[in-house]
């Protein structure tokens, strides 16, 4: 059976993640209701049970991921050598972008290709829907500027120019998703694949030649996605994020490919699709209705994998395939930005779990994307039910019985809580403690610095991403109460830099956070003096938000978070730099227009 057909093995991978995570879930829920009852119970206990399942369910489900990720992983298959015979759009969509180090991008994927002898089967294409009339002046400039920098390159053989194409559309109606279904309206019967990028994406040429030969064996696969490396972080937060995405997310996605098998993800980019089957499959709607619950759909990634899987299509990850990068946020700020526009689009996914024909692992994703953006509500309902049965608890009644002798004391369940939460704890740190005693054992510690370093790096994560993650909450769970409310949160575009924020940028962005956090410190403290301590891990963070979102955006320099890019920057970023510095330092570009011929109308 190919890779792209293992569903036997995806059951079974399914089924032992979606079993454990019930179980655990079933299990802290029945020792929280007997600690809750023993005092006499009440329906908050069953309230508080409940909530204890889903959130418990949650994080057994991601841990579960990872411990897939062990169990299935193996020695990556050897490269194919079989010749490329496909024509592959290379799709750069733009949106407000700085345009020399998107053309910059371009020009060192062409000379990664080239290195390979492969220019000939690509073509690039930079899809603009910028806005910023001045941006779209530059981005012209800086096309012609890259059209003349390969025109000049003396690895362009017997006189033939380089298959580059520029278009801006007036009107970005259905933004990236509607940006790249016109241009397969306009030009996709020219091509086999198209390896669809964001403006900050890079890849090797040896990754996208070998992504072609997989996709050339298997005729049907439609989508066939690589897990990107973020690089270039120079923050705190940014560096954090990275070597989390670098040390981590191999063995979880390698979880998710062994769950998923042909019904994956498709993540928006870093990807390559079949033309035919995209352009048969993937024609989005526009829901019925205003934002943020109707009109174009946000999230489209997960749903164009969803109908490429309804038509029969293969859809898969292979978190083998390295040499595939991107930029990340560098701040919380623009994070929590860049979540605010994933937080509507997946809850868009809503209306879409009853569509036709859908695969039941494709609506099970969907819930899954609504599920991470809604649990921070049921972590804050959980604080509050708690609070709320502690002010409200019933004095001891030590002689319940008229004319009793002898007092009855109550069972004292405290132990019962005190296991919930380290249990807790555990699904929090064990799968990263696994990870780590892994890539010790593989030998893959090396890349982070050795085995000292990368657990130098994992502790100090865990404590930045718990410091983080209940700043994190409160953003999240005002996403959520903004899009129920009605309110559409846009498209704004990607903010690229260092990052670095002032105080007074951070202070505005939290304040709010602050006033929260003095107020669950307060009412813990008037109402239930008793869960003080089990607080303040969550109440301190929030009353220092603005410190933390300040600190965080830095700059931090290695060995703390050291990646493997960062000990042997790979070739393609080397020519990306080069190229940017040789560009911006050289004579500005010509401010002429480009011609006919070069623009895509």
């Amino acid at each position: 059976m190919t890779r792209s057909g293992a569903s036997v093995g995806a059951f079974s991978a399914r089924a032992f993640a979606l079993l454990v995570s019930i179980g655990l879930g079933a299990g802290a829920a029945a020792l929280f209701l007997q600690f809750g009852a023993a005092d006499g119970y009440q329906l908050v206990d069953g309230l508080r049970a409940a909530l204890v399942f889903i959130t418990t369910f949650w994080l057994a489900w991601g841990a579960m991921q990872s411990v897939e990720g062990l169990i299935s992983a193996k020695a990556p298959p050897a490269p194919l050598d079989t010749p490329i015979t496909t024509r592959t759009a290379i799709l750069m969509p733009v949106y407000n972008e700085d345009p020399t180090a998107v053309f910059a991008r371009v020009a060192a994927m062409d000379d990664a290709l080239e290195r390979h002898g492969l220019r000939a089967h690509f073509d690039f294409a930079i899809l603009s829907d910028t806005q910023d009339a001045t941006v779209a002046a530059a981005e012209e400039r800086w096309f012609v500027r890259l059209w003349d920098d390969r025109k000049q390159d003396a690895r362009v053989e017997n006189g033939q120019e380089p298959r580059f194409f520029y278009r801006r559309r007036a009107r970005n109606t259905g933004r990236k998703a509607g940006n790249i279904q016109d241009f397969f309206e306009r030009s996709g019967a020219r091509y086999d694949f198209a390896l669809i990028l964001d403006a900050d994406s890079l890849m090797d040429g040896a990754t996208i030649a070998e992504m072609v030969r997989r996709m050339q064996a298997e005729p049907r696969l439609g989508l066939l996605q690589t897990l990107p490396r973020i690089v270039n972080a120079r923050s705190r937060f940014g560096r954090a994020m990275q070597f989390a995405a670098g040390f981590y997310s191999p063995v979880f996605a390698q979880g998710q490919a062994a769950m998923q098998g042909a019904t994956g993800p498709f993540w928006g980019h870093n990807a390559l699709v079949r033309v035919p089957a995209f352009v048969e499959a993937c024609a989005l709607p526009e829901l019925s209705g205003p934002p943020p619950f109707g009109g174009h759909i946000l999230s489209h990634d997960y749903v164009e994998a969803a109908l490429l899987a309804r038509a029969g299509w293969g859809v898969r990850v292979d978190p083998d395939l390295t040499g595939s990068f991107e930029e990340g946020p560098e701040n919380m700020i623009d994070f929590a930005k860049r979540d605010r526009r994933w937080c509507q689009g997946n809850l868009q996914h809503i209306r879409l779990l009853p569509a036709p024909g859908l695969k039941a692992w494709s609506r099970f994703v969907f819930f899954q994307g609504i599920l991470s953006y809604i649990a921070p509500l049921f972590w804050v309902m959980f604080l509050a039910s708690n609070l709320y049965a502690t002010a409200t608890a019933p004095e001891p009644d030590f002689f319940p019985e008229p004319f009793q002798l002898f007092p009855v004391f109550p069972s004292d369940q405290t132990s019962k809580a005190v296991g919930v939460a380290v249990g807790v704890f555990g699904l929090l740190v064990f799968p990263k403690v696994l990870i780590l005693i892994d890539a010790a054992l593989r030998g893959r510690v090396a890349g982070f610095g050795g085995t000292w370093n990368a657990l130098r790096g994992m502790s100090v994560e865990l404590v930045t991403s718990s410091i983080n993650a209940p700043i994190m909450l409160m953003w999240q769970t005002r996403a959520v109460l903004q899009v129920l409310s009605g309110r559409d949160g846009g498209w704004p575009a990607q903010v690229r830099g260092d990052g670095s924020l002032t105080f007074a940028d951070s202070l505005a962005a939290s304040w709010w956070i602050v006033l929260w956090g003095i107020a669950v410190i307060f009412l813990t403290q008037t109402f239930g003096p008793d869960l003080l301590l089990w607080v303040l891990p969550i109440g301190i963070p929030l009353v220092i938000a603005p410190l933390v979102v300040w600190l965080s955006s830095q700059r931090s320099t290695p060995p703390v978070f050291l990646t493997p890019e960062e000990r042997h920057l790979p070739q393609v970023i080397q020519d990306h730099e080069r190229i940017l510095s040789d560009w911006t330092q050289g004579a500005a570009a010509q401010a002429c227009a480009p011609t006919s011929a070069q623009l895509i109308a």
